[in-house]
């Protein structure tokens, strides 16, 4: 593992620390129904996703092959997203309890490069394809909705090309539009480390927490308390402070291992969840 040194962290010292944090998180995803995994390994977990999606914009920002590095991404996207779509169909056997994995940490990073596109496009006044590459991704959801209501035959194919080919932000938790808009923030503010960090905490606790406290609070079964204990997904702001502990440095690691091990651990974890199922089905 990347240790601290006196410069900080580098990129890979981050990804490993995120990777840490996320297979703790993913744990606790695909075992809660023993009961026997504790909830704080979802709540270390939070500052995962993060920190992936600061390691994505500092990669994207120096990669030498922005296409090359598109196109690893976007393949786990389309084997990841079309085994959720497969298993969404009932074409794959899913978990005895009707669990499937909804992982998709990939379909956020591959809209995310296109938009990040968009924006330096934008910088240099290619109005055109800085625009398409903005908006549409954005709102290919919406289209796609419009075009279903319109045309309920189209409800399959959309569908498809939502979860492969073109991939769509609401298409699994992962890609949900607060973590785009993460992106966004990140990428556009990625010139001035402090500000960046400040104003990824302001949106996560404001997004996170504030704004769910308002809808949460209206419910006679709400308590304050739940928000650290049920809704705490705001503890991801807390990866600001190992942003801030960035070094600028790539750092020396497993290039290829990070890949792999994403869908790799996710697959090999629903195996054993359930293989594990029948000793915790009838508790």
């Amino acid at each position: 593992m990347e240790s601290i040194r006196t410069r900080g962290l580098s990129s890979t010292g981050l990804k490993w620390i995120a990777l840490i944090l996320m297979v703790l998180d993913h744990i606790h995803y695909f075992f809660a129904y023993t009961g026997r995994v504790p909830e704080w390994f979802s709540m270390a977990g939070r500052l995962a996703a993060p920190l992936f999606l600061f390691c994505l914009v500092e990669g994207f920002s120096h990669t030498h092959d922005r296409r090359r590095y598109f196109m690893k991404v976007y393949a786990i996207h389309l084997l990841m997203s079309g085994l959720l779509l497969l298993m969404l169909c009932g074409l794959l056997p899913i978990r005895p309890d009707g669990f499937y994995p909804m992982n998709g940490m990939m379909t956020s990073f591959a809209i995310l490069m296109v938009v990040f596109q968009g924006i330096d496009w934008l910088g240099e006044k290619r109005w055109g394809p800085g625009l398409a590459a903005v908006v549409l991704p954005l709102a290919w959801p919406v289209l796609a909705s419009m075009l279903m209501g319109m045309a309920p035959a189209l409800q399959m194919p959309l569908s498809v090309l939502g979860y492969t080919f073109l991939p769509m932000w609401n298409s699994n938790p992962d890609a949900g539009i607060g973590t785009i808009l993460t992106g966004i923030l990140l990428y556009g503010f990625r010139k001035n480390r402090r500000v960046q960090a400040g104003v990824f905490a302001g949106f996560t606790v404001l997004y996170y927490f504030l704004y769910p406290l308002l809808v949460f609070s209206q419910s006679p079964e709400f308590h304050w308390t739940m928000m650290f204990t049920t809704a705490y997904e705001w503890y991801g702001a807390l990866a600001a402070l190992l942003m801030l502990c960035y070094n600028g440095e790539r750092g020396r690691g497993p290039k290829a291992f990070f890949y792999a091990f994403y869908p790799a651990h996710v697959y090999i974890l629903y195996a054993l969840s359930w293989a594990a199922y029948p000793l915790f089905a009838g508790g």
